[in-house]
């Protein structure tokens, strides 16, 4: 555990193209390691679809690249059966979904009716054309990039496929010295990833991140954490009810524990402390909370009701014992 592991030299191959996005760049490799979903929000200019697209190089395997527009519809991402005429046969064409990683770019600028034909492939691997099912590679990961909701032309993502990624990232804009950084470098041609790993070493690593040890007092402390969210009243926040019209699912406390555990790993360590789970708490838990009209009205986000939870629920003191 303490020797370097291959993602620290694949973020090290991605940093010589992105300046900063350090929180960023970490929850992408986190999200590698535990085999989850990833949504990056920000509004545009901020290197988004270029991280991703380093990222992808440096990790090696198959990468697709999809622009999502308003003309988009679900056969251009998953397939479809295309009839031949000569051989009266119908033959299926794979889309563009069977990759190692998907680069949903600009997600919510497609209507829903596309968005939600990631739903099947995002959970269970696979994907249904007509009767045929078919298996994407393995490691499969999406991730995803979006502008702020606001943004004229875009469309809110359906709930049930926002609960299916594993985190969702916020970034801002880089500090003056970093944005110096990025102006400099853009007068020289940018230089070419490397590839650091190979699919079949990365299934390999998350092998070895299902060895970091998780204590029980962990898995209950992401689970208090998700709990309150539904019920705020149980850790003291009664007067936060009226602003939840839904807290997060039972998935956000497995991306918790499982988020935790590859942070862990990352960290060089062999076991989880309640501070990975609670650093790792807004980023999984800020899409799952849908809000009422009365936090829109006062003003209040995602963010300032998961700081809220997180001062209110106490971490867990865990005494941990070698294996």
């Amino acid at each position: 555990m303490n020797q370097p592991h291959p993602l620290e030299h694949v973020l090290f191959e991605v940093k010589r193209t992105i300046v900063g996005q350090d929180v960023l760049l970490e929850r992408m490799a986190v999200a590698l390691l535990a085999g989850g979903h990833l949504l990056v929000e920000g509004v545009p200019g901020l290197a988004k679809t270029l991280a991703v697209k380093s990222l992808a190089a440096a990790i090696g395997g198959q990468f697709q690249r999809v622009q999502f527009t308003p003309d988009l519809v679900p056969a251009d991402l998953v397939g479809t059966r295309v009839y031949h005429q000569h051989t009266g046969e119908f033959e299926t064409v794979l889309g563009p979904v069977f990759a190692n990683l998907l680069l949903a770019d600009e997600i919510n600028r497609a209507p829903a009716k596309v968005q939600s034909a990631l739903l099947e492939v995002m959970q269970e691997h696979q994907v249904t054309i007509g009767r045929e099912t078919f298996a994407v590679p393995e490691p499969f990961l999406v991730m995803a990039t979006e502008n702020p909701i606001e943004s004229e032309g875009t469309y809110p993502l359906p709930e049930a496929q926002v609960d299916r990624f594993m985190m969702k990232v916020v970034v801002g804009y880089p500090t003056p010295p970093e944005e110096h950084a990025i102006v400099a470098r853009s007068l020289q041609s940018a230089p070419l990833t490397q590839a650091m790993l190979t699919p079949e070493s990365l299934i390999e690593l998350r092998t070895r991140v299902e060895g970091v040890y998780v204590d029980p007092a962990i898995t209950d402390y992401a689970v208090r954490l998700v709990s309150a969210t539904r019920s705020p009243g149980i850790v003291g926040l009664g007067e936060l009810e009226h602003y939840l019209s839904y807290g997060a699912s039972p998935r956000a406390s497995i991306a918790l524990v499982h988020g935790g555990r590859a942070l862990a790993f990352l960290r060089g360590r062999a076991y989880v402390l309640p501070q990975d789970v609670a650093e790792l708490a807004p980023d999984v838990l800020r899409h799952r909370v849908v809000l009422s009209y009365e936090a829109l009205a006062d003003d209040l986000d995602a963010d300032a009701i998961v700081t809220r939870v997180l001062g209110s629920v106490p971490a867990p003191d865990v005494v941990l014992q070698s294996r």
